[in-house]
């Protein structure tokens, strides 16, 4: 039994090999290249040229631009999560969130409206006018900035597959509104789409 063993290892060695681990760090262009041929997922890059698109657009929008000729002031936004539509679980959603509000802050154009830290604020200016902290150094409720804007949107895609070829059309759909007067600004789509083929192995 054991010899059989043996020859049946020494027959398969030619077909085996030793599996070995390299890693090196990357630059974006290259880490963007290197993705596309593991996956046809979403990527960090997807994420920045959507988000850089839709800024672009959202500059440029005749609905923006009559805004800021009607207020010299830079408008306070407040940005609600963008929602992933998409058939995709593992879609890096908050990826898209994290880098909107960076891209509107890097801008200078906007004030940002801050609603993940508006809880924490709320709970220090109501433990400062509990009479704990020097009533000179108390911060009064009702100072806050209210927003002006408000950008919330989602994120499609729409699947195509035929003989090992897929085709992800993703959509991203983001919508500006007015607060006070509760009328749409703007809105503005960016399209990326993944093309990806599984190869055919033949004998």
């Amino acid at each position: 039994m054991k010899k059989k063993w043996f020859s049946l290892i020494i027959c398969l060695l030619p077909f085996m090999s030793c599996s070995s681990f390299k890693a090196e760090r990357v630059d974006d262009a290259k880490s963007d290249q290197k993705g596309l041929e593991i996956t046809d997922n979403w990527l960090q890059k997807d994420t920045e040229m959507a988000v850089q698109q839709t800024l672009a657009q959202l500059k440029a929008h005749p609905g923006y631009v009559r805004y800021k000729q009607k207020h010299s002031e830079p408008p306070a936004i407040f940005v609600a999560e963008i929602q992933n539509m998409t058939s995709e679980s593992y879609f890096p959603i908050s990826e898209i969130n994290n880098e909107l509000l960076n891209e509107l802050s890097l801008s200078g154009e906007f004030v940002l409206v801050d609603a993940a830290a508006r809880k924490k604020l709320l709970e220090e200016i109501t433990y400062q006018n509990d009479g704990m902290v020097d009533p000179s150094t108390v911060k009064k409720v009702g100072k806050q900035t209210g927003a002006d804007l408000l950008i919330f949107g989602s994120v499609f895609m729409q699947p195509e597959a035929r003989d090992g070829k897929t085709l992800k059309q993703y959509s991203v759909d983001i919508r500006v509104t007015d607060l006070e007067k509760g009328v749409e600004v703007l809105r503005t789509r960016t399209k990326v789409s993944k093309f990806s083929q599984k190869k055919k192995f033949g004998f």
